[in-house]
């Protein structure tokens, strides 16, 4: 019999595109996904699929996480509340709640007997002092120490991070951690406060040549640093990580990194258009952050492969399909 495997947070972003891709692997008999939004509310879906069974719950109910888990052998734990910068800066205690759903889903799995458990983790763990500086190196997985992260959504992650290591340590169970380096892409959230930045820049993009305004708003100076990984990449690095012998945490982001206003110049381009930019204030984080992905790729041979401009031409392009058909 093959391999039955739950993944948690489906209906999101990169859980449904992962579900997608799982589907692929003929090892795997039987697929459950989960999410608390409503079926129609789902990024991706599979209905008609019977390898997939497709339930809606939430994992803040104990009860949900035990019926979730059972006759399972792995999971991939995507499901949290989160977003762009905007949303984690202005909603810390509903970042932190995704404790409960967290630690829920992971006892169960341990009283069910599943084999390995998969935790998507953030960059937002990292301490903030390795960090204050635009022109930033990369963070490699020991800068977590010591303890300062993204306060509210990196610390839950920071905490059920542990938690993963001590139930490796006392129950044996095989924990996977990934350290998720802003993914990006097409089919997800492009409006509404919880997209993230490139989304958000492509969107402002569109916004001011549909409307003609000739300008593009932008938090602080632009001057901040990121780096961006496309879905597509992330999925790879996450089932590197999940097959692999290692518990310990390995970053799935990109090594190169780019200021806000490098990456509007690289959709401003993508478009055929160039705006004046208006500096306000808003939620910035950390002045600089990147991923050293040098353990990732000694250990699993692991590095993206899609680069940002050609990640940034297929969202931009969906994202404006999306706001015609709005």
């Amino acid at each position: 019999m093959g391999k039955r495997i739950l993944v948690t947070g489906a209906g999101g972003f990169i859980g449904g595109r992962l579900t997608r891709r799982l589907l692929q692997d003929p090892e795997i008999e039987h697929i459950t996904t989960i999410d608390k939004k409503s079926f129609e509310d789902w990024y991706t879906f599979f209905p008609d699929n019977p390898a997939v069974k497709n339930i809606v719950g939430d994992l803040t109910s104990g009860k949900v996480a035990d019926l979730a888990t059972k006759e399972i052998d792995e999971i991939y734990h995507l499901a949290c509340d989160m977003g762009g910068m905007g949303f984690i800066e202005e909603n810390k205690t509903l970042c932190m709640l995704s404790v409960v759903p967290d630690t829920n889903t992971i006892r169960a799995a341990h009283k069910n007997g599943v084999k390995k458990f998969l935790f998507a983790s953030t960059a937002c763990v990292y301490s903030s002092i390795y960090q204050n500086e635009a022109a930033t190196k990369g963070l490699s997985e020991s800068m977590v120490h010591p303890f300062d992260p993204e306060d509210g959504y990196g610390w839950e992650k920071l905490f059920m991070e542990r938690t993963c290591r001590h139930f490796n340590e006392d129950f044996g169970m095989e924990t996977r951690v990934v350290r998720y380096h802003n993914i990006y892409g097409p089919v997800g959230t492009w409006n509404g406060g919880r997209e993230k930045a490139p989304a958000a820049m492509c969107r402002k993009v569109i916004e001011a040549i549909e409307n003609k305004t000739g300008e593009i708003e932008i938090w602080g100076d632009g001057e901040q640093t990121r780096s961006f990984l496309f879905v597509e990449d992330a999925l790879d690095g996450t089932l590197k990580v999940m097959n692999s012998d290692y518990t310990r945490p390995f970053n799935v982001g990109s090594d190169y990194g780019v200021s806000i206003n490098q990456l509007v110049d690289i959709i401003e381009e993508i478009a055929g258009v160039k705006l004046e930019r208006k500096y306000i204030k808003g939620p910035l984080g950390v002045r600089g952050r990147n991923s050293d992905n040098t353990d990732v790729k000694k250990l699993l041979n692991w590095e993206p492969k899609i680069s940002l401009k050609e990640g940034l031409t297929k969202t931009y392009e969906w994202i404006y399909d999306q706001y015609r058909s709005k």
